[in-house]
């Protein structure tokens, strides 16, 4: 009786010890790739990369034509008239201005889109689901945001499941 109890005794302490030295495991998760990856031929995402490539051409257009005024005020600099130098160099400082709060109102309302488009509610929904589907089966028990959280100073190239989370959500999108 006694051996039957000694032996129930570390059966349990050595349940005990186990289970206290579960080790958790964490995954890592880039999801403005998988945005990138997963709705790259969607309508909303190819409307969004026309205006940033209009808005792109449109900062190098100004940018090219200030560049322009500025030789102009070196050439009308070089042949003593000071008078259109000054002009044009007011013309350039107008320009720049104009160019400046153009690139800060049109690139904030660019980030406000994508934003917009990477948290709808049904891309959330199915990416976070497929979240859950691969750290439950593979073990993890806490994913976390590669660019949301600024603690991560460095992670093994094991734990990323980007890539893992872009293959299944492609595969459940062709079903």
């Amino acid at each position: 009786m006694k051996k039957l109890l000694a032996f129930f005794l570390l059966c349990f302490g050595l349940g005990m010890t186990a289970q206290a030295q579960q080790i958790t495991r964490f995954a890592v998760v880039d999801l403005p790739q998988v945005y990138m990856a997963f709705f790259r031929e969607s309508r909303a995402v190819r409307d969004f990369e026309a205006q940033s490539a209009r808005v792109q051409a449109d900062i190098d257009r100004m940018t090219a034509e200030i560049q322009n005024l500025r030789v102009n005020m070196v050439n009308a600099q070089a042949a003593g008239n000071d008078e259109q130098a000054l002009r044009i160099e007011t013309e350039i400082s107008r320009r720049s201005d104009f160019l400046r709060e153009f690139h800060r109102t049109r690139t904030a309302a660019l980030q406000t889109q994508k934003n917009r488009l990477t948290q709808s509610d049904s891309f959330l929904n199915q990416v976070f689901d497929e979240i859950r589907f691969i750290a439950e089966s593979e073990g993890f028990s806490m994913v976390l945001n590669l660019h949301d959280n600024n603690g991560i100073v460095w992670f093994s190239p094991t734990v990323d499941i980007t890539d893992r989370l872009i293959r299944n959500l492609q595969a459940s999108a062709r079903r």
